[in-house]
């Protein structure tokens, strides 16, 4: 499929993201996700990867769309809980 990230052309091809990403180590997941396989990438992770353009150079947004059309699964990164039992920090300082 053919994209336009950060002014450039782009032909991406599903399997050719998947073994893109499949060596690589997610990162923390804060903004935009994508599901890759059974993993979770923040989106600007799997752009700069798969384009090799600086994180600076293109948007959340624009690779969102980008993996959608795609067929990969995109979605806000769920809350992080600093606890197991759900208790913010504070309460576990006793704040």
């Amino acid at each position: 499929m053919r994209c336009v990230i950060a002014r450039f052309p782009f032909d991406l091809i599903k399997s050719e993201v998947e073994q893109s990403m499949s060596g690589i180590t997610p990162e923390p997941v804060t903004g935009v996700a994508v599901t890759i396989g059974r993993r979770v990438y923040p989106v600007m992770q799997v752009g700069e990867v798969i384009t090799r353009q600086n994180r600076r150079d293109f948007t959340a947004g624009e690779m969102r769309r980008a993996l959608t059309r795609l067929g990969f699964t995109c979605h806000e990164a769920p809350p992080v809980s600093s606890a197991p039992d759900g208790r913010a920090g504070e309460d576990l300082l006793g704040w």
